[in-house]
């Protein structure tokens, strides 16, 4: 199955014309993307990380809001309406544009690769992107989607939700960081990536609500590390 990125095509098939590693080749906008050297996904390891400096931390400041949910890029995307939700990183504010997913999961932490990977995207007013990783397995869960808060809104036939997105964040937040690329064309960088290591638990029934609008595979193949530093911060 093939879909679109504006108007090239692309998949991630490996063994394709237009698979992930002739992504670059396939027009003038994803050519960066092959001169850039430091590529995600990549294999994140605990015994392998230095300690992330405090002045590196990052702080979550997420609330309920509309979000609307919409499918291109081979996934499904929830977009808030309004700039609530943020992170802040070295004193700048990254506010939350988009939440997707991919499966299985692009990060693989520690030599296992999760069935389901949450990316929650941030946009500076610089237009600098910041994206956090949430691993998950999936499970039939009673009346939840993974965290149960009690009050989201999900109304699929008109495409509007109401939810906080810390509902896709772990309890025990955790995490790697590193500096790499967007992992669907056109795989440009910097992006400041924190990807957490607590693996969650989603609801099979949730994702089965797009299972007709999905491919059966959209993750980009592991990344050569090529040096960069890999940093992790333990939660208190």
């Amino acid at each position: 199955m093939i879909k679109r990125n504006l108007d090239v095509v692309w998949n991630y098939e490996e063994d394709s014309e237009i698979g992930p590693e002739r992504w670059h080749l396939l027009c003038d906008r994803f050519k960066p993307g092959g001169e850039y050297p430091l590529q995600s996904p990549i294999h994140l390891q605990k015994n392998a990380s230095l300690i992330l400096p405090e002045k590196e931390q990052l702080t979550i400041h997420y609330q309920k809001q509309k979000f609307t949910e919409k499918e291109f890029k081979n996934t499904i995307h929830f977009v808030p309406f309004d700039q609530l939700s943020h992170c802040v990183y070295q004193g700048e504010k990254y506010f939350l544009t988009d939440i997707h997913f991919h499966m299985p999961s692009e990060h693989i932490l520690d030599d296992y690769q999760a069935p389901l990977e949450f990316h929650l995207v941030h946009t500076s007013k610089k237009q600098v992107n910041l994206v956090l990783g949430v691993l998950f397995q999936t499970a039939r869960l009673t009346n939840q989607i993974c965290h149960d808060h009690g009050d989201e809104i999900w109304d699929f036939d008109h495409h509007i939700q109401w939810f906080n997105p810390d509902i896709f964040l772990p309890v025990q937040q955790s995490y790697f960081h590193y500096v790499g690329s967007l992992t669907t064309p056109p795989t440009i960088g910097p992006i400041q990536w924190f990807v957490f290591d607590e693996i969650g638990q989603m609801n099979q029934n949730f994702i089965d609500l797009f299972k007709n609008e999905l491919l059966l595979k959209n993750n980009r193949p592991i990344q050569a590390l090529n040096g960069r530093k890999i940093y992790y911060h333990q939660a208190e």
